[in-house]
């Protein structure tokens, strides 16, 4: 194994169990038993993701809201103690440097995760930036052990092991609580389009697994009556694709906005100034020259990254990300066209080896919310 390659606190348990891989340099399990019964355990029960591969660092100090208002699109004012919030970061030129969520844990403490392939990218800028503010920001990845539980049955699971109320944490909330016995913290949010908390084991060096390995052990004790299923990034990817959910380094980078991405909604105009504002408040005015759709397949085959899309003969845009859908039975996938072309119910090709094959472009996510995901009608949320 190449020494670069990084691992998380549970690799001893991942390497026995899983099926292991590289990802964003790290080895991780793509999955335990498949990623068709895993996905499925996720969107009908519940299942559990070592994600501790994410980065983490907290942000302080009595310019904490000013700075992180600075350096993200999302109105950082709005968010009250224990309030978290989906938002990005840009460069100059409005395109995306990464996606992640911000909690608020005091008054002038927050906590940002973002994505494992930019974790020093993401510290650099930070650090960079925080030089003309009075702020702290310090790098806490690999001090804390993150799962996600993520299911219809994620709450019901943890809560048999904290004697905190989880309904009293709404989604896009946190909480300090104690899980298994071990200090954490947890916000109820996911990237998998359903109800779920993402799980912060505290002081927990990578040098020292053992509250990782307790707290994980204890998640699959306590979901095993609704048939509870470890998961792998495998599912983490179709699970996320199926919500509609980018990946970064996939869906967006640098030279994509979030305009083109159609996640604009994290983008607040109204305040003074933020990095990328003016490049975004042309686009906004000039319009955007793609935009991001939902592609399902209306033919047998499964679209991958860089396939092309046409319409008509003519080339319209690209893949971005592809999969088999186990909830669908069917291949979908995400793809950049030309704006003018980005209608819903529109009719397209997509170039699969040396055939066309026939897609749609359908709205986001790519299940029916009505039955699937966090809004779903029969969701226990409470």
């Amino acid at each position: 194994m190449h020494s670069a390659v990084k691992r998380t606190h549970l690799y001893e348990l991942h390497v026995k169990n899983g099926k292991m891989d590289i990802f964003a340099e790290f080895e991780m399990p793509i999955w335990y038993n498949d990623i068709i019964p895993e996905h499925l355990a996720v969107r009908n029960s519940v299942g559990v993701f070592d994600v501790s591969h994410m980065g983490r660092v907290i942000i302080s100090g009595s310019e904490a809201k000013s700075f992180l208002n600075y350096v993200t699109t999302n109105d950082v004012s709005k968010l009250e103690r224990l309030d978290a919030q989906y938002t990005v970061m840009c460069n100059e030129k409005g395109g995306v440097k990464d996606d992640f969520v911000l909690s608020r844990q005091e008054n002038d403490r927050f906590f940002m995760v973002y994505n494992s392939a930019n974790r020093t990218k993401n510290y650099n800028w930070l650090t960079k930036h925080a030089s003309n503010f009075k702020v702290k920001v310090e790098e806490v990845s690999d001090n804390i052990a993150m799962f996600a539980v993520q299911g219809p049955k994620a709450a019901e699971t943890l809560q048999k092991i904290t004697e905190e109320d989880l309904g009293k944490i709404q989604r896009f909330k946190c909480g300090w609580v104690e899980i298994a016995g071990l200090e954490a913290f947890i916000s109820r949010t996911g990237y998998t389009g359903e109800d779920g908390f993402e799980v912060f084991i505290l002081n927990t060096p990578l040098s020292h697994p053992e509250k990782a390995i307790t707290a994980w052990k204890a998640i699959l004790k306590a979901g095993k009556e609704f048939e509870i299923e470890p998961c792998g990034l495998g599912a983490r990817n179709t699970l996320r694709l199926e919500a509609g959910m980018c990946l970064y380094g996939n869906d967006l980078n640098e030279n994509i906005t979030p305009l083109e991405a159609r996640i604009g909604f994290v983008v607040k105009m109204q305040k003074e100034s933020f990095i990328g504002k003016d490049a975004l408040l042309r686009q906004k005015k000039e319009g955007t020259p793609e935009r991001r759709v939902g592609l399902k397949m209306l033919e047998a085959g499964i679209p991958r990254a860089n396939h092309e899309v046409f319409k008509q003969g003519e080339k319209i845009g690209y893949v971005t990300s592809g999969t088999f859908s186990p909830l669908l039975k069917c291949g979908i996938a995400m793809a950049y066209v030309k704006s003018e072309e980005a209608i819903r119910g529109g009719i397209v090709q997509i170039k699969l080896r040396n055939k066309k094959t026939t897609a749609e472009i359908v709205r986001f996510p790519f299940y029916d919310p009505n039955q699937y995901g966090s809004t779903r009608k029969a969701a226990q949320t409470e």
